[in-house]
């Protein structure tokens, strides 16, 4: 039977914004998920603004309306602002973390929290020390963190000042805010994923941009191309500093089927693979567009202006290793048009808030990547969010995650049988979070059990899961118990 290789990173994951809490503490600055209220499995999130000195709110996708101001609003709950507190109680997490047995810690780093202002020539230094303490935390369990430089938690200031990541000059703002991290964190870090889930804006434009996909599309591609070559340059800047880096760009993965054995279903389902996942990973892993995006540029009427000097920062910058999120597959039909298609796979469960499960699917992305680029793999977010139930006695019985994951990872193994290199797991997530789709509680995700509801109200005192005892079994005999 195949064996995960020695030195296989078993891990698990987080993200800033939704575990540390301290959302105004210590000079850090504003972000767009502290103006964001919490929803539900059946209504998304909504951003508040003042406009004329009064409140109101919009769908989290959709622009605030001219004049107005994003602005918190004493009367909503914002479920990020105190999140789980991982900022006050990072020491007895990362003390439970160790106990489960990780080899590897993903996080991330809030820009807001380094750089509150994109713009200002020096970082906050309360914020550097923060993540010195946890470093050397981890570091005293054995724990080797990965870094998100950008996971959705940028300055406030780059979208309602700066003109968003559509003005090249934020690709400026982005490096210095790298070159800070790699000269404060060259001995503490060594994996680094660049920007989170870079192509998500890719996903579905008719399911968030209605009746503005072409427009929306245009300014996606141009704030794509700029965060290409941003993460190209902070690789080129971090092997120039520490040799030693290992750099991954991160990809939202949803592989898709056609609905059906229709030719132009299957053409659609090309096309939605190409948008999703080659488009960012070509540019990415191979240092150069595909021929295919000339025709996504086309479609929506936009004209790349890609000079000479792009293309060789794009060349140089190229990543190390390829990192993914996978939580499920997604259909596709002639009528999607190249999006996912909200049609339900009749042949996969889904769970409370739609997401069907299918750890098959894992195993066949695996191997399209890996074929398409020939370069070390790793799946960086896998998990399943339920309705976890606390008993009197302070259990969870989650063996429906349990379930879950194993058969993810039985997955993973028949890929590594398959000739995939795969360099390792973290799961998502590594304690129960603030949900970044539905910014609930009650949709948990984690080994670790947090006492807190949907309000914020609970003890947030934390309480090991069955599956946490299960996935320490899982490290220690590396995966040969499952």
């Amino acid at each position: 039977m195949t064996t995960f290789p020695d030195g296989f990173l078993w891990g698990a994951a987080t993200a800033a914004n939704q575990i540390e809490g301290a959302y105004n503490a210590d000079g850090r600055g504003m972000t767009l998920n502290d103006v964001t209220t919490s929803g539900s499995a059946n209504k998304r999130r909504q951003n508040t603004y003042i406009i004329d000195g009064s409140f109101g709110e919009t769908d989290k996708f959709q622009p605030i309306p001219d004049g107005a101001a994003y602005a918190v609003n004493p009367d909503c709950y914002y479920p990020n602002h105190k999140a789980i507190d991982f900022y006050h109680r990072y020491r007895e997490d990362i003390a439970l973390f160790a106990e489960m047995g990780l080899k590897v810690f993903r996080m991330s780093i809030s820009w807001s929290r380094i750089y509150p202002d994109p713009a200002q020539l020096s970082p906050n230094h309360e914020g550097l020390r923060f993540y010195h303490q946890v470093f050397n935390e981890l570091h005293k369990y054995n724990i080797e963190p990965m870094i998100t430089i950008s996971h959705f938690d940028d300055p406030i200031l780059i979208s309602t000042k700066y003109g968003g990541w559509e003005n090249p000059e934020i690709i400026n703002y982005y490096v210095k805010y790298c070159n800070t991290l790699f000269l404060e964190y060259k001995n503490d870090v060594k994996y680094w994923l660049t920007i989170n889930e870079i192509n998500l804006s890719l996903a579905a434009p008719g399911l968030f941009w209605k009746g503005r996909e072409k427009e929306m599309l245009r300014q996606t591609y141009q704030e794509l191309h700029n965060k290409f070559i941003a993460s190209a340059k902070a690789v080129i800047l971090g092997h120039s500093i520490c040799p030693d880096f290992k750099f991954g760009c991160m990809i939202a993965s949803e592989p898709a089927y056609p609905a059906t054995c229709k030719p132009d279903d299957v053409c659609s389902t090309q096309i939605y693979t190409q948008r999703l996942d080659d488009y960012c990973g070509d540019v990415m892993c191979r240092g150069e567009y595909p021929r295919f995006s000339n025709r996504l540029w086309r479609e929506c009427g936009f004209a790349m202006e890609l000079t000479e000097e792009d293309k060789e920062t794009l060349k140089k910058g190229k990543v190390d290793f390829y990192s993914f999120s996978y939580y499920r597959t997604t259909l596709c039909n002639k009528e999607s048009n190249g999006s996912m298609s909200m049609t339900k796979n009749e042949y996969l469960d889904v769970t409370d808030w739609g997401q069907s499960t299918d750890p098959y699917g894992l195993r066949y992305f695996l191997n399209r990547v890996y074929y398409r680029y020939q370069m070390p793999l790793m799946i960086v977010e896998n998990g399943i969010g339920c309705q976890d139930v606390l008993t009197e006695d302070g259990k969870v019985h989650d063996t429906y995650r349990i379930s879950f994951l194993k058969d993810h990872i039985k997955n993973i193994e028949s890929a590594i049988d398959d000739g995939v290199e795969i360099m390792g797991y973290t799961a998502w997530s590594a304690i129960d979070l603030i949900s970044a789709s539905s910014g609930e509680m009650k949709k948990r995700y984690g080994f670790i059990y947090v006492d807190l509801d949907n309000e914020g109200k609970g003890s947030g005192k934390r309480y090991k899961k069955d599956s946490f005892d299960w996935y320490q079994k899982v490290i220690r005999s590396n995966g040969r118990q499952l």
